[in-house]
């Protein structure tokens, strides 16, 4: 890999990245970032946790500060809120003197702030579609001076059934943009978006992005019913790090997610219908070290990065196998190792079975025996925990 200062980069953006101790480039950031720099249109596939929101921000930060101009300038297009902040976040980490704070356009917040952001000369978006296609209607926002276009994590995008809004606002845009495309897999209807707003790009893949990473521990359980909530808490017990639980549904997320706090664990939850300042405290006290529980639904499963996430484990199997790979990824980022683990019961066993075909994995089963051995310890610690839920908190 090669540091960050033997690319051409200006003085000002190479201070802003080492006081960031951003030094070494990932992979993806070494093949992008020069194409970026150039203005050439990339598609980027790769694994999550790769670094790819730096292969696209440092050339729009570098582009936009060699030549500073009024309007919005780049307009970066995400699948949820969440990773909204986060790259909106990462960009005023490094961005230079000569650009504002990037605005974002996303529902769950204040609009008057968004707003606010904009009409103070932000020259940087970062938007969800559907909020965005809202803007654009009410004519809030005025992108007739973008000159580079990201769409990331397009798969997802495409998924939740944004298509129509991108298409709206792609056909608002400048025709002579930078476009930057970047997705976990190159599927049919993501190739045919790519041809649509690309113009001959580059392309670029690293690993393969239907397989976890080759630092994940993957195990699986094969219980009954009854069995699955005494695994997971004596897998919880076991676990000095940050574990993140996957649920099916919401409905089950608040269950467990409440059964976990009853048990003296430090857990928090996020779903879908959460409020965003509810979403959003929950991930930072999960990345903070104040609950070492999350669990959520597969909201979390893409496009959110939480560092030293030590453990997954999958008490529901996600409906999609795809999702698996998402979830998974959670854990062992950025080169660092991780544990996976599934819980699966009933029908469940065979639905695994036809997830690792798809997929073609082969997940180590572990026998119930192996959680046995320290039940008696478990309840012994269950029984001297110390709760510091207070009276009448309320979940984040």
């Amino acid at each position: 890999m090669m540091k960050f200062t033997e690319l051409p980069l200006s003085a000002a953006l190479q201070q802003k990245l080492a006081a960031n101790n951003f030094e070494t480039t990932t992979q993806i950031q070494e093949a992008a970032i020069p194409h970026g720099l150039a203005g050439r249109d990339l598609v980027g596939t790769a694994q999550t946790g790769t670094g790819k929101t730096l292969a696209f921000l440092i050339p729009i930060i570098e582009q936009l500060s060699a030549c500073p101009a009024p309007g919005v300038q780049a307009l970066i297009l995400v699948p949820t809120r969440e990773l909204a902040m986060q790259v909106a976040d990462q960009f005023d980490m490094i961005r230079t003197s000569k650009l504002k704070p990037a605005a974002q356009v996303i529902g769950g917040l204040s609009e008057k702030k968004q707003l606010t952001d904009l009409r103070a000369g932000a020259q940087v978006v970062v938007a969800t579609p559907g909020r965005l296609e809202d803007y654009l209607r009410r004519r809030l926002v005025n992108l007739s001076a973008v000159k580079t276009v990201v769409l990331d994590e397009a798969d997802r995008m495409l998924d939740m059934g944004f298509l129509p809004a991108i298409r709206r606002i792609m056909g608002v845009v400048p025709r002579q943009r930078h476009t930057m495309c970047f997705s976990a897999t190159l599927e049919a209807s993501v190739a045919g978006l790519v041809n649509e707003y690309t113009n001959k790009p580059e392309r670029i893949a690293f690993g393969n992005v239907l397989k976890p990473s080759e630092t994940v521990e993957l195990h699986a359980f094969e219980l009954t019913g009854m069995e699955k909530g005494d695994v997971l808490r004596q897998l919880l017990y076991q676990e000095k790090g940050q574990t993140l639980v996957f649920a099916r549904t919401k409905r089950g997320t608040e269950r467990l997610a409440k059964q976990l706090v009853r048990d003296g664990f430090s857990a928090a939850m996020i779903h879908g219908d959460r409020s965003q300042s509810q979403r959003s405290g929950a991930l930072a006290g999960f990345q903070d070290g104040k609950y070492q529980v999350l669990v959520a639904t597969d909201v979390a499963a893409r496009g959110i990065h939480i560092d030293d996430v030590a453990h997954v484990i999958n008490y529901d199997l996600p409906s999609i196998a795809e999702d698996f790979i998402h979830r998974v990824g959670r854990t062992g980022r950025a080169g660092n190792g991780g544990r996976a683990t599934t819980l699966v019961a009933g029908a469940e066993v065979i639905e695994l079975r036809r997830m690792e075909k798809i997929l073609k994995l082969r997940i180590e089963r572990k026998q119930l025996d192996e959680t046995k051995r320290v039940q008696s310890k478990a309840k012994n610690t269950l029984q001297t925990r110390t709760i510091t839920r207070l009276p009448g908190e309320v979940f984040v």
